[in-house]
């Protein structure tokens, strides 16, 4: 991991550690349909099982999805990916990267890990067909040692899948 990984190495804040602790009660609770967090005693990384929904090109597809919470959250938005292989989809990267402003520009400290599952499983559930974004190769090439995807610039102009 490279330098831009150390603020996931950094102690949450009070504020952060209390939110995730109330969200993780929440999901125990009442987990969104078609995830399941895999337990460990990690609270800033969270390892979840995601299974496509019925209907849709990914059902009974299981991935997993990892969210790594920053030390502001939830005033910044958690860093999520896939494990490899991740889906094939036009906005999931080979490297597992996924490109869905709520993870970037319009993130909200409303939102939760919940509702970043739920758009991420309806992205999915939406999409035409399954195949790596056009521009795949030169993305995940330029993405060498690590870097998070936080530093791209991405540009979001398909709202269809």
């Amino acid at each position: 991991m490279t330098s831009s990984s150390a603020p996931s190495r950094k102690a949450l804040s009070k504020i952060a550690c209390n939110r995730l602790q109330k969200e993780l009660t929440e999901w125990q609770v009442n987990p969104p349909t078609g995830f399941r967090h895999k337990v460990n005693d990690n609270l800033q990384k969270w390892t979840i099982d995601v299974t496509g929904a019925p209907g849709t090109l990914y059902e009974n597809e299981t991935y997993q999805l990892q969210v790594e919470f920053p030390v502001n959250y939830p005033m910044e938005a958690p860093q999520a990916f896939f494990f490899p292989p991740g889906p094939l989809h036009p906005h999931i990267y080979s490297n597992g990267h996924i490109c869905l402003d709520i993870l970037y520009d319009s993130w909200s400290p409303a939102m939760t890990v919940s509702s970043v599952c739920i758009s991420i499983l309806s992205m999915l559930s939406s999409s035409p067909a399954k195949e790596r974004p056009a521009d795949n190769d030169r993305y995940v090439k330029n993405c060498k040692n690590g870097r998070s995807p936080k530093e791209t610039r991405w540009w979001f102009h398909d709202d269809k899948v």
